[in-house]
């Protein structure tokens, strides 16, 4: 029941499957629990969280998690949610996927102690079961009428230019399959997934069910538990942006720009995604809500959304660098930013290459070299903007009386290899000299 409140007050519970059954069956002990990961990518993306975190909180309510790769199935290919199938990865490319998504799971649940959450991969048994024996045990059980009822095939179905191949037409049975043989060997009698699985949780719900037909009567066979689809105000997924989706692993996203992501969450989001995505306390949201509506403009939401984030997947130092660096950006004082900092503020900003030579020389005057960057489109334009005292240097602006004869020099570079360029307030153009 614990479990069941937790995610109703934050908004996480669609459906489940069992209903007085599945509350009594929770209520009288502990438990365990699985969720599938689909190793298409060698990392996971913010879209990915929230089924760890669903496991997160089965774990606080005295729960046992295990995390289910699919080592197996991501050789065939979900069809949910696809228009189009799947290109097949080798069995080499889905282990380096596997070992690529581990990364992220020890930032979220507990691997030690009494609950400590196990990894599974369902390589370790689908890889072992014969076609023949498959289509005997398993597959006999499976109505195609109703399979084809299943959304995620039907949109195939109805789809000539495309259609469905016998291959993933079949990933319903080996999810189902996978429920099964985790409740014969590890007695879990729950899974956790996305609503767009549900209809996979209950093929395998049935399938335990035929299994255990001849066991007592009373024996809890399964359930299943779903949260809803997350997307933001407008409908749009969460983690997508233009430039591309948000990681939970450096490498892909920078602490910086995945702390940025959640500070320009909209207000109408904010609330909501404290709920969704952090693990602060009920009283504590409504706290910061509170302030939130009372100064909007100092975006108490979603600073506490961002910093909650970022120590989750960064940890606390890059909570403070990120802050640090965002008052740096917006105080124009970018000279005290780390390297590594640096770099990640200004990846995404306009940039050009520079002899390192040429520094000191005629070639380096601020009007002369601003056409070359795009805060400006020629010389006069240069001289304009000198003049009006709107172009700054690492920050710092440019007295309009000298700023004609401004040139730039190796006291200028910032680690050794940046020098940065502001037009007006947002304008930016980093110049790398080498």
């Amino acid at each position: 029941m614990q479990f069941l409140e937790e995610l109703t007050w934050r908004g996480l519970l669609h459906q489940t499957t069992g209903g007085e059954e599945l509350q009594e069956h929770l209520a009288s002990g502990s438990r365990i629990a699985y969720c599938g990961f689909d190793p298409t990518k060698d990392a996971l993306t913010i879209g990915n969280y929230m089924p760890i975190k669903m496991l997160r909180h089965w774990q606080l309510a005295g729960h046992k998690p295990i995390v289910l790769m699919g080592g197996g199935t991501g050789l065939i290919g979900d069809p949910s949610g696809k228009d189009a199938e799947r290109q097949l990865l080798s069995k080499e490319h889905v282990a380096k996927n596997i070992e690529g998504q581990l990364r992220c799971f020890s930032k979220v649940l507990d691997f030690e102690g009494e609950n400590a959450a196990v990894i599974v991969n369902n390589a370790d048994w689908l890889c072992e079961l014969g076609f023949l024996d498959m289509l005997r045990d398993v597959g006999k059980y499976f109505s195609v009428n109703t399979m084809i009822q299943k959304d995620s095939v039907k949109d195939r179905l109805n789809n000539r230019e495309q259609g469905i191949s016998y291959t993933e037409f079949s990933y319903m049975i080996l999810q189902a399959y996978d429920f099964l043989h985790l409740r014969r060997e590890m007695d879990c009698t729950i899974q956790i997934a996305g609503s767009d699985q549900y209809g996979n949780i209950v093929a395998g719900i049935d399938l335990i069910r035929r299994d255990m037909s001849g066991t007592e009567d009373d024996a809890f066979r399964g359930a299943g538990i779903t949260n809803p689809l997350v997307t933001a105000s407008d409908g749009s997924k969460i983690g997508k942006t233009e430039k591309g989706a948000i990681w939970l692993t450096e490498d892909r996203t920078s602490p910086y720009a995945f702390h940025q992501y959640w500070l320009n969450i909209p207000d109408e989001d904010a609330g909501k995604f404290l709920r969704w995505f952090t693990f602060l306390d009920q009283k504590t949201i409504e706290s910061i809500e509170q302030q939130h509506s009372e100064a909007p403009h100092q975006r108490a939401a979603q600073k506490a959304l961002a910093d909650a984030m970022t120590e989750t997947f960064h940890g606390p130092d890059n909570v403070v660098r990120c802050n640090e660096a965002a008052k740096a950006l917006f105080g124009g004082d970018v000279t005290s930013l780390d390297e590594t900092m640096l770099g990640e503020v200004f990846a995404e900003v306009p940039a050009g290459e520079f002899a390192k030579s040429s520094l000191g020389t005629d070639a380096t005057a601020l009007v002369e070299l601003l056409p070359q960057t795009e805060l400006c489109s020629s010389k006069r334009e240069a001289r304009e903007f000198l003049k009006n005292g709107s172009v700054a240097v690492n920050g710092e602006k440019i007295n309009a009386d000298v700023a004609l004869d401004r040139m730039l020099t190796s006291e200028d570079l910032l680690h050794g290899s940046t020098i940065l360029l502001r037009r007006g307030k947002k304008a930016w153009f980093a110049t790398r000299w080498s």
